[in-house]
């Protein structure tokens, strides 16, 4: 059984920083992508940040230049460094694993296979 669980989430003003992690656990394939998504009330889910096991990364536009996605492979950890927050990063943040090697960072919520239960982050203004 797969187990993906987030922490770190909480409530900040805006400028402050938060950590987020995920352990992944109990997987019988090697993890290809871990990446992290959020969900804001009435939006769509969206790529914030993605690393592959090779340490390639993508960032979302509206994140690119504030958060730091980071991996340790041989914890199955995830982190995402979020500094500079901003009302509008307000929504549930889920951490995703992905055993599908397409050979290029995987960037849509469809192309993984493993989610956490997410983690809230709410930014005052």
């Amino acid at each position: 059984q797969v187990q993906v669980v987030e922490s770190g989430g909480g409530s900040v003003q805006a400028g402050g920083s938060l950590r987020l992690s995920c352990v992944v656990s109990g997987y019988p394939y090697d993890i290809y992508c871990m990446g992290w998504f959020r969900q804001a009330p009435g939006k769509e889910r969206e790529g914030v940040a993605i690393i592959d096991r090779d340490g390639s990364t993508y960032y979302g536009d509206r994140v690119k230049g504030r958060f730091t996605i980071s991996r340790d492979n041989a914890k199955n950890t995830l982190y995402l460094q979020m500094n500079n927050l901003k009302p509008e990063d307000t929504a549930m943040y889920y951490c995703a694993a992905s055993t599908f090697d397409m050979g290029r960072l995987l960037t849509a919520p469809s192309e993984y296979n493993h989610w956490g239960p997410g983690t809230q982050v709410t930014v005052s203004s």
